[in-house]
């Protein structure tokens, strides 16, 4: 059984992609901040949404 070619001989040659590594980098380093920003934001509204509905059922149960 034999090992798959590899795309690139070393890991100094994988980082510089070919001459398009700041593309290709740039483009992964968006990619993670957006997922990390929509993760962020997801935890924050889920907060607010749930700091709302703990206002609302103290406010219903103060009124009976």
């Amino acid at each position: 059984m034999s090992l798959p070619d590899v795309a690139f001989s070393s890991v100094s040659e994988f980082f510089a992609m070919g001459g398009h590594a700041l593309y290709v980098w740039s483009a992964w380093g968006l990619t993670a901040a957006c997922l990390a920003g929509l993760v962020i934001a997801t935890r924050l509204s889920r907060r607010a949404v749930e700091a709302d509905i703990r206002r609302r059922l103290r406010r219903e149960s103060a009124r009976s």
